[in-house]
């Protein structure tokens, strides 16, 4: 780290992180965020409490069902570990697979490996490349940090509109913030109608196959039709590199790489794009959340962090692949990387409204998912 750069005391949170404030010990707010979702989903005696009760309702509402759960998965350690788990436990998932025209081929072959070992059903959605592409190439004409956000609004879509078809009310995902921790909002936030502004003042594609969840279907899907999104991993005993070996070990599955790296396009925008044109580095947040849980020493993540999070000598073919298959020209994509950062503020989205009337917002929020959603721990955090 840096001299003028003042670190977190209890992770590696630092000054480069918007937002961040530190006490008088030197601890960070990020800290506070961290350690408050910990207290409130604890997991011991409470957590497996509330996971058993959880599988008794999951069990309940689709006992007439096909399925009683939708599982979202990548090929990654997180949702590869997740599906191992429910099937153990007697669930009856449908495994869903967003092919966005990015994901490695070791993902693919963990996808199927666990998939066929475990006798689960898997569904692949398959978005138009040349629609993915447009958006993709939209974002980044936008000069915004998180370009994938395009994929994260599709897989949130697609879930929530397959579970409506096999009428389960139940998604589940292997998000982990004990593993990732909470990204600032200025780094990743974007929303429906961000994305619809964007693509018409930077696309090309009409978009007859990407899946588009609004925030009324959001509400109609929760509050209305019920179907719930569940976190597992708040409540039950997981650790990443355990269960990484576990998985190499009892299925054949194979490491990929970084957080998130299983998607090509995910890897480049994380590991180059933002780190390199927006000096945002992500691992300090995922290394934070892992030095609190006890998964990584600080010390550790301090030698990490350090240095890059690409392979120096293979980022100018990874570029050179990213834009032949986004057809990006050097000189639309030099353009896009030398013009002005911009924040997701810079365009219209549903955050100023969320933000102004959260105290209104909150009650609505809590009758469409189960648990209160990270941003705003976060904002509420951060505003002290």
């Amino acid at each position: 780290m840096k001299n003028n750069i003042k670190v977190c005391t209890k992770g590696i949170w630092d000054t480069t992180i918007p937002g961040i404030k530190f006490d008088n010990e030197g601890t960070s707010n990020y800290a506070k965020i961290q350690e408050t979702l910990i207290q409130d989903f604890p997991r011991g005696e409470k957590g497996e409490k509330d996971w058993k009760q959880l599988i008794k309702n999951i069990k309940q509402q689709g006992r007439h069902r096909k399925y009683d759960c939708i599982i979202g998965i990548s090929g990654g350690t997180d949702s590869s570990y997740l599906l191992h788990i429910i099937k153990h436990i007697g669930l009856r998932p449908l495994a869903l697979n967003l092919d966005n025209g990015w994901n490695s081929d070791i993902a693919v072959k963990n996808i199927k490996k666990m998939t066929s070992a475990l006798g689960v059903d898997l569904e692949t959605y398959v978005i138009n490349y040349e629609e993915i592409k447009d958006l993709h190439r939209a974002y980044i004409k936008a000069s915004l940090p998180w370009i994938d956000y395009p994929t994260d609004q599709a897989i949130h879509s697609i879930l929530y509109k397959i579970a409506l078809r096999e009428k389960v009310k139940y998604i589940l995902t292997g998000t982990d913030f004990r593993s990732e921790g909470k990204q600032p909002t200025e780094w990743t936030y974007s929303d429906s109608r961000q994305l619809k502004f964007i693509h018409h003042l930077f696309g090309k594609e009409k978009l007859k196959s990407y899946p588009i969840i609004s925030f009324p279907q959001l509400i109609y899907y929760g509050y209305f039709r019920k179907i719930k999104i569940i976190h597992p991993f708040n409540y039950i005993t997981y650790n990443k590199t355990t269960a990484k070996k576990y998985l190499q070990e009892n299925y054949g599955w194979e490491n990929y790489g970084g957080h998130h790296y299983e998607n090509l396009f995910t890897k480049w925008a994380i590991g180059y794009w933002m780190y390199e044109k927006f000096n945002i580095d992500k691992r300090k947040i995922t290394y934070s959340a892992q030095i609190i849980s006890g998964e990584m020493s600080r010390d550790e993540a301090l030698i990490e962090v350090n240095k890059t999070p690409y392979n120096k000598k293979n980022i100018e073919n990874d570029t050179a692949f990213v834009l032949k298959k986004l057809d990006l020209n050097k000189d639309e994509f030099k353009k896009a990387w030398n013009d002005k950062n911009k924040s997701f503020l810079d365009y219209p989205s549903y955050y100023p409204l969320i933000k102004k009337l959260t105290k209104f917002i909150i009650p609505i929020v809590m009758k469409v998912f189960p648990i209160k959603p990270k941003i705003f721990y976060e904002m509420e955090i951060r505003k002290q």
